[in-house]
């Protein structure tokens, strides 16, 4: 994806963009999908009481609900679009709505060109102003019109268990398929796809994975994957036969080395690792190269409250900074703001 900084935009932007990246703030410059379009400080802190941006009103399938919001993403003006699983249907918040509107699906969990099954992600292609979704229960991976759509169309399928799903500065699409535990990659016009991540069976071996989750990739094409059942989040540079442990792998627990099923995966420009420990109900920062990481959010317990989580999933940064959790079964999409001040 490609960003113009505007350093007027926030007093965050000049808080930590380095001296380079102000150079380079009037020209073009390409942040990875669901990544900060700033500079984030390595001790950079968030409000610990989120703001509920979508949902929080109960499991349901009313306009202001959601029923397990799995993936999402945030769109540069903050609207926000939700693959909202058991509801079928991918639902839009406008910044600052208290409802959202049904933008894909929502017609019954079929397997029609007007309906979605189980949806887990979702992303924009701004070149062809459509959505892109992980229709998991159809096992395939749909593109939808993103204006006034009524149906969609499959542009890969038969994936065993298609669970999540971005995209590179290129336009190649990035699959996981949970169920073949690998990642495919596929570039403009390919419909096979090529593997870039595991494929060699489930297992825990640095060329294997176990139920894979969620995928970023960042701008040398290195892959990043949420590797489920393994507890670990794995590294795979392009071209790469094996990976390389870049969080956890250190068995199921939640002392501050160790992940239990980590979910959703973002990674900044100093290569810090974000991500959510689902089981353990909190957000982490793994530094690069670090031996252990530190909680950002949550960890406080599961609940409802506003500094607590309860099996966070999907996970992604807004152009400023702001993070934003899939609050699994809080039905809801929180927003941890970032400070402006370091200590």
């Amino acid at each position: 994806m490609i960003y113009a900084l505007d350093v007027t935009q926030s007093p965050i932007i000049l808080s930590y963009l380095s001296a380079y990246s102000l150079l380079v703030t009037v020209a073009n410059v390409a942040v990875p999908l669901r990544a900060p379009a700033i500079d984030i400080h390595p001790n950079a802190k968030w409000i610990q009481n989120g703001l509920t941006v979508a949902g929080g009103n109960g499991l349901g399938n009313g306009s202001n609900q959601l029923n397990n919001p799995y993936g999402f993403y945030v769109d540069d003006d903050q609207t926000i679009y939700v693959a909202d699983r058991y509801n079928n249907r991918i639902v839009e918040w406008k910044y600052g709505a208290t409802s959202g509107q049904v933008v894909a699906g929502g017609n019954g969990d079929g397997d029609g060109d007007h309906q979605l099954n189980n949806p887990l992600d979702v992303i924009v292609d701004k070149e062809r102003d459509s959505l892109i979704i992980c229709d998991y229960g159809n096992r395939r991976v749909v593109r939808w019109p993103l204006r006034n759509g009524t149906s969609g169309e499959t542009i890969v399928s038969n994936i065993l268990s298609c669970w999540s799903l971005t995209m590179d500065e290129n336009g190649s699409l990035y699959v996981v398929d949970s169920g073949e535990d690998e990642v495919r990659r596929y570039r403009i016009g390919d419909t096979e796809g090529t593997v870039v991540v595991g494929g060699n069976g489930y297992g825990n071996r640095s060329d294997q994975l176990s139920t894979p989750h969620y995928v970023f990739v960042d701008l040398n094409n290195s892959v990043y994957v949420s590797d489920l059942n393994n507890h670990r989040v794995m590294k795979w540079e392009e071209g790469a036969k094996q990976g390389i442990v870049v969080a956890g792998d250190q068995g199921q627990r939640n002392s501050l080395t160790q992940l239990s099923s980590p979910a959703g995966v973002v990674v900044d420009q100093l290569d810090t690792v974000y991500v959510s420990d689902s089981l353990n109900h909190r957000i982490m920062r793994w530094p690069k190269g670090g031996m252990q990481g530190s909680v950002i959010v949550g960890g406080n317990s599961p609940g409802e409250q506003s500094n607590q989580l309860d099996y966070p999933y999907g996970l992604s940064f807004d152009r400023h900074g702001n993070l934003y959790v899939a609050d699994r079964d809080n039905h809801r999409i929180q927003k941890f703001s970032i400070e402006q001040t370091i200590n």
